[in-house]
């Protein structure tokens, strides 16, 4: 499916659907946002990586920071932490040519991280939303990623696999889907929610016993008719 410009979403709510649908929803589709100690620490570490005006150039590497990207497969828009770009001698698949620059080039995006690594995917499917991202624009094949976390200062390398693109693809859709229908779902109660910036708008708690419309009028309607 190829979506239209219209349909675009935000890239990095990818990383929000995977962790909890209903923490993308409240983010995404009501607008709603709470910072806590660790999206304050999130912000500080990209505030280096994401500036556009510093350009590196070290031992046959550039290095893009802030980059724009986007899929029209998956609908996604967001920006790139860093991309880098390392010098090849032969043309393939996995090679690309830059603008003002000569010679080949492999593509390597590298996403930054407050923490350390986790125990889900909500990160590495981030990252390969990135690099899908960046196959589209630079008609390049990308084998990995690196995802370097501020807590052990250490780069990860992801390989960006058939599973995991298939993932990616079907986060994206079911992302597309809700924000069609325009509907927050009830919280999945769990560990994760302690940790959540969101936990107090959302109140997990509540909506956990959430109840359709449709069940509460009957359940209301029966008891009516239990009481007369």
């Amino acid at each position: 499916m190829i979506y239209s410009e219209d349909d675009i979403l935000m890239l990095s709510g990818i990383q929000h659907f995977a962790f909890c649908k209903r923490q993308w929803a409240l983010i995404h589709i009501e607008q709603l946002w709470a910072e806590n100690e660790r999206t304050v620490e999130g912000h500080f570490l990209h505030k280096r990586a994401d500036n556009p005006f510093i350009s590196e150039n070290r031992n046959g590497i550039r290095v893009a920071r802030a980059m724009p990207i986007i899929s029209y497969t998956l609908g996604l828009r967001g920006i790139a932490d860093v991309v880098e770009f390392s010098e090849a001698e032969y043309e393939s698949q996995f090679t690309t040519r830059l603008n003002n620059y000569q010679g080949l080039w492999k593509v390597t995006p590298v996403e930054y991280k407050r923490g350390k690594p986790k125990k889900d995917d909500r990160d590495t499917v981030q990252l390969c939303a990135q690099v899908i991202c960046l196959e589209e624009m630079m008609k390049v094949k990308i084998e990995f990623g690196e995802l370097y976390y501020a807590q052990t200062k250490h780069r990860q390398r992801i390989e960006i696999d058939e599973k995991l693109r298939i993932r990616v693809y079907s986060l994206a859709e079911k992302m597309h889907e809700m924000f069609r229908e325009g509907i927050t779902p009830p919280a999945e109660v769990g560990k994760h929610c302690s940790i959540c910036s969101m936990v107090d708008l959302c109140q997990p708690r509540l909506t956990k016993k959430y109840r359709s419309v449709a069940n509460y009028i009957r359940s209301a309607f029966l008891e009516s008719e239990e009481t007369e």
